[in-house]
């Protein structure tokens, strides 16, 4: 049997399910690129009939992803199907992945069909995904409380129909590894055309075993694991990339099976991931949390410093950490800032050197010194800048004090010519920011519900991280501002939030001025 295992990420659609506000286009073509370069298989981008922003979202990640194979979500209904081959079409390889429920408490209580009805609507939406496309995949959700007879029934309907990929889902992360295995080796004994499609799981983690549950179907034949950076999505989230990466990698000797995953690309994928997503990664998680490498006990220390191997399987190089801290300077050239970048992993393509150098001289200024995760955090920041910003901030000035009302003064650009200055009071120098910034704009109906602050770094020259979350016409925007004070970070992130709001009112008004109408989910 082919001991490959294809990872397919979804990331940008079940994970980004799970979040407290979405992700822009620019974001998801963002990670859809870290994932490409990571070495995923298949990306699922989204889905496309949800929403005009998901299916032009779908769109730009087919449009720019050469390596990996892009892929869209559909119910076994035809204006699903349609609106993925549409949005899917623009791409070089792509996959439809489509799905219907097959567990006796969905089919009775959620779809009130009878099983062959099931079996039909599933038979012909794979038909027709298949005008679009030869690479078909078919999901049974809720697979694992779906009786074994009917699943086997299923799964061969699906392959003759022609899907080429098979997924069996534990929708709702209820089973165990030695059942779901079970599972997995019935069907390969039953099904008596499952040679003709790739197996594939997806299990959610809501008893904390999705990951050993992938690990259990893969040994028993499965050779496609449905996963998420950090392991994001729904509830208490889905199978990680990175764990199943990082064991099949540090076991392929015992489990005999490899994936193309470059794992030298997993930590700063999940960076990038938790900042856009604004989802910390907790300390102790597996392989990318910030004591994964970290050793307290004075027994660890003394074996690591013997030989790192005593207490690590793996080393941080191996999942692109870099152990050492450099500290730069104002007097710090170009090309030590060039070499530094290539050293932690960045290509000359991922950034661009001018606007990055000024920035950091601009930082060392107000610093001091500054580290390699100033350097990323700067990289990251540059890239969330819009190419087409509707504001941007040119002037601030914030009073606080225990004796006097505090107020702010902001300067905004808005537009390409246009400049307004604002000044206005709060219950402190953030709030007051804020109000001048809502009197700047004039946008005023918009709600913040999430007020976050982190540090980016150590000590008091720490980088002040905000990440804002506002409600706007029903919807949530996630925004994230960096700076050494912790009100210009704050302003920032509004003015980031307030910027995606603008794009998202502009595709508004182009989807009614072009008439586009694509159903809801």
């Amino acid at each position: 049997m082919n001991d490959r295992v294809l990872i397919f990420d979804t990331t940008l659609r079940d994970g980004e399910q799970a979040l407290p506000a979405s992700l822009t286009m620019k974001e998801k073509v963002q990670i859809a690129l870290a994932l490409e370069r990571l070495g995923v298989d298949i990306i699922e981008a989204g889905f496309p009939v949800s929403s005009p922003g998901d299916f032009q979202s779908v769109q730009a990640i087919a449009r720019q992803v050469k390596n990996s194979v892009v892929a869209g979500l559909s119910r076994a209904v035809d204006a699903d199907i349609d609106a993925c081959g549409e949005a899917l079409k623009v791409a070089e390889r792509f996959r439809i992945h489509t799905f219907i429920a097959t567990s006796a408490i969905h089919v009775d209580s959620k779809l009130r069909k009878s099983q062959d009805e099931v079996v039909d609507m599933a038979v012909r939406a794979i038909g027709r995904a298949r005008r679009y496309t030869d690479d078909v995949e078919f999901s049974c959700e809720d697979a694992y409380r779906t009786h074994i007879d009917y699943l086997c029934r299923m799964v061969e309907a699906a392959i003759n129909a022609g899907a080429t990929t098979v997924n069996i889902p534990d929708t709702v992360g209820y089973t165990i590894p030695s059942e779901f295995g079970g599972i997995i080796h019935n069907l390969f004994n039953r099904v008596p055309n499952i040679d003709k499609a790739v197996i594939s799981v997806h299990c959610h983690n809501d008893l904390g075993l999705a990951v050993a549950n992938s690990l259990a179907a893969v040994e028993h034949g499965a050779r496609q694991i449905e996963c998420t950076i950090n392991g994001i999505g729904e509830r208490a989230g889905n199978c990680s990339l990175e764990e199943v990466a990082m064991i099949l990698k540090t076991r392929e000797a015992l489990v005999g099976l490899r994936t193309g995953i470059n794992s030298q690309e997993i930590y700063r994928t999940s960076k990038l991931v938790s900042q856009l997503c604004n989802m910390p990664v907790q300390a102790n998680k597996a392989i990318v949390g910030s004591n994964a490498f970290s050793h307290s006990s004075g027994i660890h220390q003394d074996g690591v410093l013997k030989a790192q191997n005593t207490y690590e399987i793996m080393t941080p190089e191996s999942v692109g950490i870099n152990k050492n801290t450099l500290n730069l300077t104002s007097r710090s050239g170009r090309h030590v800032i060039k070499h530094r970048m290539q050293e932690l992993g960045y290509q000359e393509s991922d950034y661009d050197l001018d606007t990055l150098y000024s920035n950091f001289l601009a930082l060392a200024d107000k610093k001091g010194q500054v580290y390699d995760y100033d350097l990323e955090a700067l990289v990251f920041f540059d890239q969330q800048k819009h190419q087409q910003a509707r504001y941007e901030l040119t002037y601030l000035q914030a009073n606080a004090g225990r004796n006097i009302v505090p107020s702010a003064t902001v300067k905004l650009r808005i537009g390409e010519d246009q400049e307004v200055t604002a000044t206005a009071v709060g219950n402190g120098p953030v709030d007051a920011a804020f109000n001048a910034i809502i009197q700047a704009t004039g946008v005023s109906d918009i709600d913040i519900v999430d007020f976050k602050l982190d540090s980016k770094g150590e000590g008091a020259d720490a980088l002040a991280q905000v990440s804002v979350v506002a409600e706007y016409h029903g919807r949530r925007f996630h925004g994230i501002g960096l700076a050494t004070d912790i009100v210009e970070s704050g302003v920032k992130a509004l003015i980031f939030v307030l910027n995606n709001t603008h794009m998202a009112d502009q595709i508004d008004i182009q989807r009614q001025q072009s008439g586009l109408k694509i159903s809801g989910v």
